[in-house]
């Protein structure tokens, strides 16, 4: 994926398969067809509404906040040299790493 594409045009590809109850995400992933697709699996769509809509959409705000756990965790992975910059060959490799930084992560 290009560097200057934006994120939001891997995720029906991404979810598509997947059962779930809500779908969190930032203000950047705020689209229609994002939208329709989510009720299409009813699915709750937990995105803020962008500041350029005509018509706002409300969301949830108390289950928006506990999105920086989230946001937290993955600052905290990319300390981990290996996991950012992914020098591993394999995905089992790869995924090695991930636990093992989980694991030291949930040490500290």
């Amino acid at each position: 994926m290009p560097g200057q594409r934006s994120e939001i045009t891997g995720v029906a590809e991404l979810i598509d398969g997947l059962e779930f109850d809500a779908l969190m995400a930032d203000k950047a992933f705020d689209a229609d067809n994002l939208r329709q697709i989510l009720r299409e699996k009813e699915a709750e769509a937990v995105i803020p509404a962008k500041r350029n809509r005509k018509i706002h959409i409300p969301h949830d705000v108390e289950a928006y906040k506990w999105r920086h756990l989230i946001e937290n965790y993955f600052s905290k992975i990319k300390e981990f040299r290996g996991v950012n910059t992914r020098y591993d060959k394999t995905d089992t490799s790869y995924e090695a790493t991930w636990h093992i930084a989980a694991t030291i992560i949930a040490l500290r």
